[in-house]
């Protein structure tokens, strides 16, 4: 099959299923996109929104997708990224990501297959331009609109029904997934708008994130009104020529931040050193008995988080 016939044909191969899952998966994919923005310190916003006929927009204020002809295929870099699969920005010949999340160059354009509609709105180049999609197909030529200043991309899908099982976004499913997403990409600020739901005042439900302190933030998140044997969470970091790391843990949690080639190459090891550790066993332990009077260790019950440890796994560009 060509173009994205095969997004469309078997869908549960790119984003999990055509159930709820699979449709939350398409938001998670435009998020990506600018999360990848925001790590390579391109992006300061993303605003995700729910319409109130299911659609949803995302908006960031990074650089924008490319809007100059694509030197191979001849037509704007946008609607290659958007049709064509692999074609995304995450590891360019020099110019893509370093690090990043999502699919890997194919989100973007499986979002394009498996929505009724698209619209992508880029803040380019001293000029807004536009360009409708529908099922993966281009329906215009990409428009140049008004002058701007302004830079950053914004992405308006309306999933298909001939795909899903339902359209029924889930708000807390999405807020948690946000949440998390804010705490593991420090200082981006990400709003969740629901307009489906109106308090009396006729406002839209929303919420934002934003946390300086990243997944230093988080543990203490995931401690909020429990027993902690420590008070001070402790977390470090630290980048090297195979990639970058971040770890904070307090209590019975630890959190694991990779940015690496190799996403789970040292996770086993480092997390298997610690829990070999007698002061780390210590650390990570009920407030009890002693060791070995029921006091639980180093991945016990107490330590259910554990298997949270590598909450993103991003790749490194091999160039």
């Amino acid at each position: 099959l060509e173009g994205l016939s095969a997004v469309r044909k078997r869908p549960g191969m790119y984003i999990g299923s055509t159930g709820p899952r699979g449709l939350h998966h398409l938001v998670y994919e435009v998020v990506d996109n600018s999360v990848d923005e925001a790590l390579a310190g391109h992006c300061t916003k993303v605003d995700v929104t729910i319409h109130d006929d299911f659609s949803v927009t995302v908006i960031d204020n990074g650089r924008g997708i490319p809007v100059a002809e694509h030197k191979t295929e001849k037509r704007p870099a946008v609607e290659v990224v958007l049709t064509v699969l692999h074609s995304g920005g995450k590891f360019g010949d020099g110019g893509g990501y370093k690090v990043s999340g999502g699919l890997h160059g194919v989100g973007i354009s499986v979002v394009n297959a498996l929505s009724e509609q698209l619209k992508v709105e880029i803040r380019r180049d001293g000029f807004l331009w536009t360009q409708h999609y529908g099922r993966g197909d281009v329906l215009g030529k990409l428009e140049k609109g008004e002058a701007t200043k302004e830079t950053g991309t914004t992405i308006t899908f309306l999933p298909d029904t001939e795909i899903f099982e339902t359209l029924d976004f889930d708000y807390p499913t999405l807020e948690e997934r946000l949440r998390e997403t804010a705490f593991l990409t420090r200082g981006l600020a990400i709003t969740l708008t629901d307009e489906r739901e109106r308090d009396e005042a006729g406002n839209a439900r929303r919420v934002e994130f934003q946390y300086e302190g990243g997944i230093e933030d988080f543990v203490r998140y995931l401690n909020e009104g429990k027993e902690v044997v420590h008070r001070k969470v402790a977390a470090f970091e630290g980048e090297g020529e195979e990639g970058a790391v971040e770890v904070a843990m307090q209590r019975g949690n630890f959190l694991l931040c990779q940015q690496h080639q190799y996403p789970r190459r040292w996770l086993t090891p480092f997390r298997s050193a610690l829990g070999a550790n007698e002061n780390a066993q210590q650390l990570f332990t009920r407030k009890g008995p002693a060791q070995g009077e029921g006091r639980q260790p180093f991945g016990g019950g107490c330590t259910r988080r554990v298997n949270r440890c590598c909450v993103r796994e991003t790749q490194r560009s091999p160039v």
